[in-house]
């Protein structure tokens, strides 16, 4: 049976607004050999028989935050970047569809420079 599985990749934080449009200019992404480790990720999925089923590189830290709900009736406590609490953060993810045995191997193949988390998705409903 095949689920879908998510790889988090958590890296200390990286340079994302150098890959912003405007910063990009006049060289090709494929050429950078961060890049490039991504492509040949997605390549060694393509070559297992396997599609990516989602995957999105995640913006610097700085450009978000972290909350504490506030449960029971307190109020939201908000946390701005850096954070502290952490060196690594979520710096991206991938989702294949796989069996648990793939999955174990897919996580070793995402190019990461810390470690990859991979988890099953549950699914809700559709």
């Amino acid at each position: 049976m095949t689920d879908n599985w998510v790889f988090l990749i958590r890296e200390t934080d990286w340079d994302s607004d150098a890959y912003l449009p405007e910063n990009v200019q006049g060289r090709e992404l494929g050429e950078d050999e961060d890049m490039a480790a991504h492509g040949r990720f997605e390549q060694a999925v393509a070559d297992l028989g396997l599609t990516i089923t989602g995957a999105a590189a995640l913006q610097n830290a700085k450009y978000g935050g972290w909350v504490a709900t506030g449960g029971g009736g307190t109020e939201p406590v908000y946390t701005d970047a850096p954070f502290t609490d952490t060196n690594e953060v979520i710096t991206g993810f991938y989702q294949v569809e796989c069996d648990e045995a793939t999955a174990r191997k897919i996580a070793a193949l995402v190019p990461s420079g810390n470690v990859v988390e991979w988890r099953k998705v549950l699914n809700f409903g559709s």
